[in-house]
């Protein structure tokens, strides 16, 4: 709301109908050579991004895409006039992929019933990095994905809830101690849960020192959680966790 309250960016919605040569207003058809579903017709599309005053980079929300990423939002962030055509059934005639279409993109390996979330997910992505946009632009440059890593945890008060206790560190008010501990677990955390990420990511000596020091953290964590489970008969006849 506040992007468009600020006139920073714009939102004209086009409705494929409209632009229907069929009395009942389809705009879809049969598939040639036969199969279920059907296939949205090539001359509603074309009539409809010719009504469009400003020359625009369309993009095709669909399967057949890149997969969408963070560096792909901040790239679009760049243009200028951006058309999102949101796909239903079996998706569009190829012609309007071959024709009318500058790039596809998916948001992953799933298949939903249409583009339209996935478009407003991707006009949220691509807005919030727009300049005036967020109240805090440092929240913004430090997101999960910025450099190819996970963000770090974030803690507020109050400072112990049912035994869990805000890491002494963050604590301390030592900013270059903070630093430290965040960069080790954004880099921990994205070597835990999302290590293709790593491949991408040209790490520091000292990058490589606080990776290491979250791993050999999280295996003597792991050995105490495994004694505290065998200590409870909670293991099977292996020694295995139940």
């Amino acid at each position: 709301n506040r992007a468009i309250e600020k006139k920073i960016i714009e939102i004209n919605t086009i409705y494929l109908r409209d632009f229907s040569d069929d009395s009942n207003l389809r705009i879809d058809d049969k598939s040639y050579g036969g199969g279920p579903g059907m296939v949205m017709r090539y001359k509603p599309v074309e009539d409809a991004l010719k009504s469009i005053k400003r020359k625009s980079y369309v993009i095709y929300l669909s399967p057949h895409g890149s997969k969408l990423d963070q560096h792909k939002i901040s790239e679009l962030t760049k243009a200028q006039n951006l058309t999102f055509l949101c796909g239903r059934y079996e998706g569009y005639d190829q012609r309007v992929v071959d024709d009318l279409v500058d790039e596809q993109i998916s948001l992953g390996d799933y298949v939903i019933s249409g583009g339209e979330l996935p478009s407003l997910i991707l006009l949220e992505g691509i807005t919030r990095l727009l300049p005036n946009v967020a109240n805090d632009l440092d929240s913004i440059l430090n997101d999960s994905f910025t450099d190819n890593l996970l963000d770090y945890p974030h803690y507020t008060r109050p400072e112990s809830i049912n035994g869990h206790e805000v890491p002494d560190v963050l604590l301390s008010g030592n900013h270059n101690e903070i630093a430290k501990w965040r960069r080790k677990q954004s880099l921990g955390i994205t070597w835990k849960n999302r290590p293709d990420l790593l491949k991408n990511v040209k790490l520091s000596i000292e990058d490589d020192k606080l990776l290491k020091e979250y791993k050999k953290i999280k295996k003597r964590q792991k050995k105490s959680n495994l004694h505290q489970v065998k200590k409870m008969g909670l293991v099977d006849k292996h020694g295995k966790p139940l």
